[in-house]
């Protein structure tokens, strides 16, 4: 048994060399990133177009489900120091375009200390809110939201 495990160990020993520098390792190397900018360049947000959604929106499927997010999101950049929606959501940005101001419960920390920014636990929007989209169901089903099914 000891002399088949230092065969196994041998032979790893001399195949690693070769493949940390063989074709796959290159291959490996040449990968280019997945995003096209790097983290450090900031793009404004994208313009904002209606999708296609009944008019009186969509209704909640539960009490406290987070609002539905109304128009495309498409290539927001959310990162440490750049979060696209706050442009928009966040005071006093959003009288300047009429939108929704994001909720005060967002500028409370886990401590329940309130905050003069948004929260790090609240600040990536598309944790909890989603682009609405009148998209027809892939299967069918009977689900009936909170109201619907009292």
């Amino acid at each position: 048994m000891i002399p088949l495990i230092a065969a196994a160990a041998v032979t790893v020993a001399l195949v690693i060399p070769f493949a940390a520098s063989g074709p796959l390792a290159q291959e490996v190397r040449q990968h280019k990133a997945l995003r096209e900018a790097p983290l450090t360049e900031i793009s404004p947000p994208p313009e904002v177009t209606k999708q296609s959604v009944p008019a009186s929106g969509f209704e909640r499927a539960y009490r406290q489900q987070p609002p539905l997010i109304p128009h495309k999101v498409d290539g927001y950049q959310i990162t440490t120091e750049n979060n696209a929606c706050m442009g928009c959501h966040d005071w006093p940005g959003n009288t300047r375009v009429n939108a929704p101001k994001i909720s005060e419960t967002h500028y409370v920390d886990r401590q329940g200390v309130r905050l003069d920014k948004v929260a790090g636990t609240r600040y990536f929007c598309q944790q909890c809110h989603v682009p609405q989209a009148d998209a027809k169901p892939l299967v069918g089903n009977i689900f009936k939201n909170a109201t619907q099914a009292k």
